[in-house]
């Protein structure tokens, strides 16, 4: 188990691209990541232009939920400068995990296009 940086399955890269509408390739996936793994109980945490797993990519590739959650932090507020550390953690102490309204934002977000991700990757690869 080493880290690095890893590419989405052509179809699910691709089919990213149309959902949100904007190129990905310049978000990067690193699996095993140990930052990651120092944020308790998370599978996944983003920064700008970034994704990084605790375990391996194939087993992020097989979750069309967490994929859609996490792009959607990084592309829907990352990017656009809504999310910081800072702000994330205000949030955070105010309303708790679950609440954290950027939270809500990617659960929603993922909820409400999960169905049209796996639609556009007929064979999902398993993880």
């Amino acid at each position: 188990m080493r880290r690095r940086q890893v590419e989405p399955p052509a179809a699910i890269g691709a089919a990213l691209g149309e959902i949100f509408g904007e190129p990905i390739e310049q978000v990067r996936v690193i699996e095993y990541s140990i930052y990651c793994a120092l944020h308790l109980g998370a599978v996944a945490t983003t920064r700008r232009n970034l994704i990084l797993l605790r375990h391996s990519a194939a087993r992020f590739w097989s979750d069309p939920e967490l994929i859609l959650h996490e792009y959607f932090h990084v592309l829907r507020q990352w990017r656009n400068g809504r999310l910081t550390i800072g702000r994330y953690l205000v949030e955070s102490l105010r309303h708790g995990y679950t609440d954290n309204r950027f939270e809500i934002e990617a659960r929603t977000f993922a909820r409400d296009h999960v169905t049209e991700l796996r639609r556009r990757v007929l064979h999902w690869p398993s993880g």
